[in-house]
């Protein structure tokens, strides 16, 4: 552990002083500091990119699905010398939601999200319901408060954390696909909306592919949890377990930093792009199978 918490304490003073592995470094000419909140931010990508930011002077809100996750992370927060404010913020929650409004946030990063998975034909609508009110009207409705000040600013930007999976369909995987896929809409939709006002304000999309955060594992194995002998996949789930194994050991990124450094990309740009997507390679492999059909 003590050598963990050194090497990516290492990985924050290397995202500080703006250099990034694989000699990728980042342009510090135009930088200034940003109000920044990010949701989901108790583990994984969302946690590693509140790190990032804070690493780099921004003021940093990482927010949290619940108390036990606050505390853990401020806890983290504090060891590693950072200054962020941490706060639990339920996005499905109305009164979660309104105390972002003090803010005045510069940006705000939309990452958030539940995983679900199943057949589509047999799995339980109520779970389908309720990944879609996390991943997407939740979502919707946090940025529909937070854009509120930005348009009365005249400035801001929403960066939405959608996925691959919003690109490609994937198998027992689309509980939580249709949700992204559903998001990246959104985000292209919404970007063109704002860019009607004229009012500085900037939608982009962040795309992560398969990286090792735990949270694939836990989608995929959330589908049997209510499988049982009626299901039509009972007979094959020991294989379907086998080749979801063998899938994310294949396609996962070990790491973050790829995804980490897209995410800071987009919300220090002064007009983002609309998509950012890393690993690279995974979205290389995703445009090769839609030109292909899939």
């Amino acid at each position: 552990m003590h050598s963990e918490s050194q090497g990516f304490r290492y990985f924050l003073q290397l995202v500080g002083q703006g250099i990034w592995g694989h000699g990728q470094a980042f342009n510090q000419e135009s930088f200034l500091s940003k109000k920044i909140l990010i949701t989901g931010a108790g583990t994984g990508i969302g946690r590693d990119a509140a790190f990032a930011l804070a690493a780099r002077g921004h003021q940093v809100w990482a927010t949290t699905v619940d108390d036990v996750q606050a505390q853990t992370l401020s806890s983290e927060v504090l060891a590693l010398g950072l200054s962020i404010q941490v706060f639990k913020l339920d996005i499905t929650c109305e009164a979660d939601r309104a105390l972002v409004e003090p803010l005045a946030l510069d940006v705000l990063i939309n990452n958030a999200a539940v995983g679900e998975s199943g057949a589509l034909a047999e799995v339980p609508m109520e779970r389908v319901r309720k990944a879609f009110e996390v991943n997407v009207f939740a979502t919707l409705a946090l940025t529909q408060t937070v854009l509120r000040g930005m348009v009365a600013r005249e400035r801001g930007t929403v960066l939405l954390v959608s996925s691959i999976a919003g690109r490609i369909p994937m198998p027992f995987l689309m509980p939580y696909s249709m949700t992204k896929f559903a998001l990246s809409a959104a985000g292209a939709g919404l970007r063109a909306e704002m860019d009607r006002l004229k009012k500085n304000i900037h939608i982009a999309l962040i795309e992560p592919g398969a990286i090792h955060t735990g949270f694939n594992q836990d989608m995929a194995a959330r589908k049997y949890d209510w499988m049982d002998e009626r299901s039509y996949f009972w007979p094959l789930r020991a294989r379907l377990q086998a080749e979801e194994k063998k899938s994310f050991d294949f396609l996962e990124a070990r790491g973050t930093g790829s995804i980490v450094a897209q995410i800071v990309k987009a919300a220090e740009a002064r007009r983002p792009r609309l998509r950012y997507v890393a690993p690279r390679i995974q979205g290389w492999l995703v445009q090769l199978a839609r030109i292909v059909g899939v």
